[in-house]
């Protein structure tokens, strides 16, 4: 009998946008998963010299908001409690202890998906956990296809289909800055988060760091 799953889905979420809700609901709903779990880094190995990421616990605030009305989708801090920068291997090593009857499937994009061999210690992360992936450019297709074949001796990989979803977090800040309407972009409890604390603008990136 197959085991029940449990997405997990890492990031900066800097900030959480429609397109990481997006990716989550389409895996959840493919993948068969029971719960997801995000996991707000503290420090990603790469954004380790991000000058506009605001702290971790703006972060998990805003993210605790665009999940409020997700079923079965919940925010952990264990990222945020650990010291350095956050490695999702031991992220997926801990989750395994927690939840040892569930298959894991860490949750991603196309573009993480394709520079997985850049992953601290990425053949260890895969005895923990399987991949699951959702394409963010339908140009990334067959570069996919190749990823799959070259990784799938080491672990699971599971390949989602969905619209394709263009916005990211890098197009928000900007937008930010430039003092541009990103509304459509976000929850609207976490654009009014934004907006109230005044992120993203330059002043307030030199408060945050």
């Amino acid at each position: 009998m197959a085991k029940p799953r449990i997405g997990l889905f890492g990031g900066s979420f800097n900030p959480i946008h429609n397109g990481h809700l997006h990716l989550m609901s389409a895996a959840k709903e493919q993948l068969q998963l029971e719960q997801v779990i995000l996991l707000p880094a503290r420090v990603s190995p790469f954004k380790q010299h991000q000058t506009d990421m605001v702290s971790a616990a703006n972060r998990y605030a805003m993210c605790q908001l665009a999940v409020e009305d997700f079923s079965d989708c919940r925010v952990d801090d264990f990222e945020l409690q650990q010291k350095g920068v956050s490695y999702s291997l031991f992220s997926a090593r801990h989750f395994s202890t927690c939840f040892p009857n569930y298959q894991l499937i860490w949750l991603m994009g196309s573009d993480m998906f394709l520079q997985f061999q850049q992953w601290y210690h990425w053949e260890e992360f895969l005895e923990y956990a399987a991949l699951g992936v959702l394409a963010r450019s339908d140009a990334d297709q067959e570069k996919i296809a190749i990823q799959q074949e070259r990784l799938s001796p080491y672990g699971t990989i599971f390949l989602c289909e969905a619209p394709v979803s263009t916005v990211s977090s890098t197009k928000i800040r900007e937008k930010c800055k430039k003092q541009e309407n990103f509304s459509c972009y976000l929850p609207q409890k976490v654009v009014q988060y934004i907006i109230s604390h005044g992120f993203y603008k330059e002043d307030q990136m030199r408060k945050e760091s």
